[in-house]
């Protein structure tokens, strides 16, 4: 397959030459900032989280493609990353579930891919210098060189409003009604919730008062992409339902619930974006295999009101908080786990388990 040939150049002027692939931008010119994912498999999945909004995904796996892509592994109903980095992208796929190539899955979401690429050498250099932004493309050097001095990160960013839902929807059933804020919820997330709940999903531009007439016994809070600390509105939604409601958060729904009790965020150098970071349950001291996906974390010591539950095994960030007085808890890693390991999804029963018991709700 003839490709043409590509640049990827990252803001502090480092440059990879590899091959333009997937979908081919008018302007020849893709921006975004660049994170690398460690995950073996479950690209599909990756791709089509929505917390990858206004980033440009690298994977470390060297073959990606090789199962082809299928509608039951959307996590959403587009990709919304700006673009990916693949060592080798494999156009001839073999799964019996498959229904086409990757890269006609790219074609047709819009979604510019460089191939050929040195992933070995940007993952070490994004793990020395942290997450950057930059630019890949067909373009010329200078071109690309201009825009990758142009290019911005997330710092700061609202994408939350971009990918929400417009318009809420229910699904499943169960005793208990579940409202789901989208902050950029996965697919996954949403079947976890409804085979154990009535689940409605609403936009995140709800506001406390409009959650309540719902009439909800607990309120589930979404991952999501972008800069915590940008989401002003959100986190006073919840600083109003806080101690009304039981509340349950993952990713960005767990470090906004951090704010509204008090905490505060920073952005990590280089994120976790992989299926399989060590967490300890510092209330049981079991540890557990996680997928995650987040750039921001809760600052240390920073909570007014609740605990630190759970801790990262590598680098000590703090995965998960509770406050027992206020019948709420969140965790940064993702228990759904699309893709990933299953240990975590104890935590839907953990929620349910809350909703039973809780005197709070607006019932």
């Amino acid at each position: 397959m003839t490709r043409p040939p590509a640049l990827l150049v990252l803001a502090d002027g480092t440059t990879f030459e590899g091959y333009a692939a997937g979908h081919l931008p008018d302007d020849r010119v893709t921006t975004g900032e660049f994170v690398f994912n460690t995950a073996l498999s479950g690209y599909q999945e990756v791709l089509t989280d929505p917390s990858y909004a206004g980033q440009i995904i690298s994977f470390t796996y060297p073959h990606i493609g090789n199962y082809g892509v299928t509608p039951l592994d959307d996590e959403a109903d587009r990709p919304w990353c700006s673009g990916i980095v693949v060592r080798e992208l494999t156009h001839i796929p073999s799964n019996w579930r498959s229904v086409g190539p990757l890269e006609g899955f790219l074609r047709q979401h819009r979604i510019p891919a460089i191939v050929g690429i040195d992933t070995r050498r940007l993952t070490r250099h994004l793990r020395s210098h942290g997450a950057l932004p930059g630019a890949f493309g067909h373009a010329d050097e200078a071109t690309l060189i201009a825009a990758a001095k142009l290019a911005e990160g997330t710092d700061g960013k609202d994408f939350v409003s971009m990918v929400s839902t417009k318009e809420l929807y229910e699904r499943g059933g169960g005793e208990f009604h579940v409202v789901a804020l989208d902050y950029g919820i996965k697919t996954t997330m949403v079947q976890q919730l409804a085979s154990r709940f009535r689940v409605t999903v609403v936009p995140s531009s709800l506001s406390a008062d409009e959650i309540r007439s719902l009439n909800p016994d607990g309120v589930f809070l979404s991952n999501g992409p972008g800069d915590p600390a940008a989401l002003s509105r959100e986190i006073d939604v919840l600083e109003d339902l806080v101690g009304t409601v039981p509340i349950f958060g993952i990713c960005l729904g767990h470090q906004l619930l951090a704010t509204a009790l008090g905490g505060s965020t920073f952005k990590l150098p280089f994120g976790h974006h992989g299926s399989n970071h060590p967490v300890k349950d510092l209330v049981t001291n079991k540890i557990e295999i996680t997928a995650q996906n987040h750039n921001y974390a809760v600052r240390p010591d920073s909570l007014v009101r609740g605990i630190v539950s759970h801790v990262n095994l590598n680098d000590g960030v703090i995965e998960g908080i509770a406050a027992s007085e206020l019948d709420c808890f969140s965790v940064q890693y993702h228990p759904e786990a699309g893709p990933g390991p299953h240990d975590a999804r104890y935590l839907f029963e953990r929620f349910e388990a809350l909703l039973r018991d809780s005197s709070l709700g607006v019932h």
